[in-house]
């Protein structure tokens, strides 16, 4: 399960890069209840989504030639720049070398060893995401990749991440939690390429998901707002009920209503 504790590995961010940073914010806003807080001066358009006064994530308004829109998910590192140098010696790449976001901490970009883009935050004075697993908020993450078991090797290199085999009806799914934890702790998987709620695709990404109280609703209050469902509302044995979204802009996410709270 994802926690705000400090915890190196996991993940403490998230933001999701746009062409229309204004409807994105109106897209969210009707959908979870996100409010958005610009940064300020020096934040060059940077801005917070405030859910409860509680930050659940950054956006930002992005240029075609920084790719397409996108949510991109950072993990915890207590030192940016040894843990970049390890993703390269791993195989992968850096097109954002670490830098210092004013006294707020250092980040990096980084893609995997199959080019899926992920990020790094060491925190200074920001120490990331204010609330997470609760409705509205970032639940779980998932990498969607052509060889699970090479992204295994990679990450583990580079984080030091452990990998559990979680039976369900009809295969087996990869969990992934920090080094030296227990299974609980997981706050992720692996999955092949074009399985799991995010329709078919050929390049490998990291899909966040937020929980909702109702996916059926959730499904259609994107629809109603310029979304696209990329796969349906589907149960997912002892976890819930899924769906696959992307924003009026192309920014592929997913939304999960938990067993619990549908028992309730």
């Amino acid at each position: 399960m994802l926690t705000t504790r400090s915890v190196t590995g996991a993940p403490n961010w998230l933001d999701v890069g746009t062409s229309d940073l204004a409807g994105a914010t109106a897209f969210y806003r009707a959908l979870f209840g996100w409010d958005f807080r610009p940064a300020g001066p020096g934040g060059d358009g940077y801005g917070m989504f405030r859910l409860a006064d509680r930050t659940v994530a950054g956006g930002m308004q992005t240029t075609p030639e920084m790719g397409p829109p996108s949510w991109t998910v950072y993990f915890r590192t207590p030192e940016a720049d040894a843990t970049a140098k390890a993703a390269e010696n791993a195989g992968g790449g850096v097109p954002v070398p670490p830098t210092d976001i004013t006294d707020q901490g250092r980040m990096a970009l980084l893609t995997d060893q199959a080019g899926a883009v992920f990020a790094l935050w060491q925190p200074g004075l920001n120490q990331g995401l204010e609330t997470v697993g609760t409705p509205g908020s970032l639940c779980w993450t998932e990498l969607h990749t052509p060889d699970v078991a090479r992204a295994a090797a990679f990450y583990a290199a580079v984080f030091g991440w452990q990998t559990s085999a979680v039976r369900f009806p009809g295969g087996v799914y990869t969990s992934v939690r920090p080094a030296g934890t227990e299974v609980d702790a997981s706050f992720g998987g692996f999955v092949p390429l074009n399985g799991g709620p995010a329709g078919r695709d050929d390049r490998p990404y990291w899909l966040p998901y937020f929980a909702v109280t109702d996916a059926d609703a959730a499904v259609a209050a994107a629809q109603e707002r310029g979304g696209t469902v990329r796969t349906p509302v589907t149960d997912v044995t002892g976890v819930g009920r899924t769906a696959g979204l992307a924003d009026p802009y192309g920014a592929r996410f997913a939304v999960i209503e938990g067993v619990p709270q549908r028992q309730g």
